[in-house]
């Protein structure tokens, strides 16, 4: 979230950052907000100061036996009452007009972002390996399903499109990927592993700006359907046609999910970067780096008829998450080291690939500055993204109250937040299967996996 005390100082700034991003000015509906708001505060201190100094004249006039004068004054003290209620809400309704408008505003880009309107403008920022040669190289669902590793068909009938069945030495592959992964991490570049849960509250969601205003990619688990037992349901009767039937059943489907106490998280980044929320941390503590291994859960309904087959684009996806809570100071230097530590993944397994920064008009809500690792697939014959690390300043900091007392000065700051994959373990399985692929349908299994697969060189 912006601080609105830095927009009303620089509202060119503001619509100007916001136009790189290919959005609309907003600095003057936020300044109207925030002067509606200002307003109502005003408003409110003023009748409590005259109440306070009504409540103090009451006195004086009973200590003169001025009693016409304290009933007037009473009288008064109690108008105040009723009109300060009705201020006090005018300020909740115009703090919650601000803070809404607030949430749905996108971060702003740093000033070495490239400037574009979508991937086309993405800028290669380097690229590591040779790209392989591979005759007639097949995509990762024909050779898993070709190992019997890989049965899409069990999944459909388990929970629909967009999943996936792992089994055998397959499934094996990919819980060694995830181990390799959180060995590296750990053990060489100093995270600490953290076992998070998969199930956090809205406001966790928020705190890293999921929601609101990514709602309809979120999945939320459906506990309870109170506030909604009462709910006409006059659409469903004998008489509606089939398009109010359903028009009804999404409203309904819509409702339930705001009234969701649970949320399925679609990163690790929530549970890791809201650790610190509504904290106030040594600054000796930082930088904090934390990485977890997570089923993460998408509902992607942006990507309707994209990568329809195979594991490139799932509901439900194993990722490593890399997550750095930093000082502003640091956080630039941070983002290098967050990308230097998920390339090496890459290097380790000796896979192919090319780093780009991403465009203002391509990365993420939260985001100011953003990298994408993108793997070398035989099968597709060109780079999907396999990681992304992003530093967000104090964008996510501000939504979650996350803070720092510094060693010298007074008050306290906010921290700077980052996050990134380390790397997304379906999409290295991906890789892994399309790169080391055999002429026979075997696989070759790369050399750092080989201890976490019990010794075997190949399946197939």
């Amino acid at each position: 979230m912006l601080d609105i005390k830095w927009i009303r100082e620089n509202p060119d700034a503001l619509d100007q950052a916001l136009q790189k991003r290919g959005a609309a000015p907003e600095s003057a509906r936020l300044m109207g907000l925030d002067e509606a708001r200002r307003t109502a505060i005003g408003k409110l201190e003023e009748a409590q100061a005259r109440r306070n100094a009504a409540s103090k004249d009451i006195g004086k006039a009973k200590a003169q036996k001025d009693e016409a004068t304290a009933e007037r004054l009473m009288a008064e003290v109690a108008d105040l009452k009723s009109v300060m209620q009705a201020l006090e809400e005018d300020v909740r309704s115009a703090d919650k007009g601000l803070e809404d408008a607030l949430a749905i505003i996108p971060n702003l880009p740093l000033d070495s972002v490239p400037v574009g309107a979508d991937e086309h403008a993405n800028v290669e920022y380097r690229r590591w390996g040779t790209r392989p040669t591979i005759n007639d190289a097949k995509e990762h669902f024909e050779i898993g399903e070709a190992l019997g590793g890989m049965d899409f068909e069990a999944a459909a009938k388990l929970s629909g499109s967009r999943f996936v069945v792992l089994k055998g030495q397959v499934a094996r592959l990919s819980r060694a990927l995830g181990q390799f992964m959180l060995d590296l991490h750990t053990g060489e570049h100093g995270y600490t592993e953290v076992q998070p849960p998969i199930l956090v509250r809205k406001e966790a969601m928020e705190g890293t700006a999921q929601l609101p205003k990514f709602f309809d990619d979120q999945f939320a688990v459906i506990g309870t359907a109170e506030g909604l037992a009462r709910k006409p349901v006059l659409a469903l009767a004998e008489g509606a046609s089939e398009q109010d039937v359903l028009a009804k059943m999404d409203e309904m489907a819509t409702e339930l999910k705001k009234l969701s106490s649970y949320w399925l998280i679609p990163t690790a980044e929530v549970p890791l970067t809201n650790l610190v929320r509504e904290s106030i941390l040594e600054e000796k503590e930082l930088p904090l780096r934390v990485t977890a291994l997570t089923p993460c859960f998408r509902a992607e309904a942006g990507s309707a008829g994209r990568d329809t087959r195979g594991m490139l684009r799932q509901h439900q996806f194993d990722k490593v998450e890399l997550v750095s809570i930093t000082t502003p100071e640091q956080s630039g230097e941070e983002h290098e080291r967050m990308l230097v530590c998920a390339e090496e993944v890459l290097k380790r397994l000796d896979l192919h690939y090319r780093v780009m920064t991403l465009s203002t008009g391509d990365m993420g809500f939260a985001s100011q500055k953003t990298y994408d690792i993108e793997v070398w697939l035989p099968g597709q014959g060109t780079y999907r993204e396999i990681s992304s690390c992003s530093v967000c300043g104090d964008f996510q900091a501000r939504r979650m109250n996350a803070r720092f007392k510094p060693k010298e000065g007074k008050g306290n700051r906010l921290v700077h937040t980052l996050n990134g994959s380390g790397v997304a373990v379906g999409r290295a399985l991906i890789a892994v299967l399309e790169n080391y692929q055999n002429p026979d349908g075997s696989v070759t299994v790369p050399e750092a996996l080989r201890p976490y697969m019990g010794g075997v060189e190949k399946i197939g």
